[in-house]
């Protein structure tokens, strides 16, 4: 399939089978919002070939202390549990 015909999780996989992305540079270049894009990769997530490919997470991350234990990965926390700090580096996803 081409761009044209492929539905928008497709084209998501294909990104992200390239390089890995945010959810905010993955909403930026498919026009989409980041929670829209982070429904999406929850179904290409579950429809992947279990045995050859996986998405995955590189999980957010608080830039004040530190910590990146968050209960769900596939999330843009508004702020840290720990510190309470709001700066958090986004997760990080790839298939590969």
């Amino acid at each position: 399939m081409t761009g044209a015909t492929e539905t928008t999780r497709r084209r998501l996989a294909r990104r992200l089978r390239e390089t890995a992305a945010t959810p905010s540079e993955l909403a930026r270049e498919f026009d989409l919002t980041a929670a829209t894009v982070l429904s999406h990769l929850e179904h290409v997530a579950r429809s992947l070939d279990a045995g050859d490919e996986a998405v995955l997470v590189a999980p957010p991350t608080c830039r004040e202390c530190g910590f990146d234990d968050f209960d769900d990965l596939l999330n843009v926390p508004s702020r840290c549990p720990s510190c309470k700090h709001e700066g958090i580096d986004e997760p990080t996803v790839t298939i590969e």
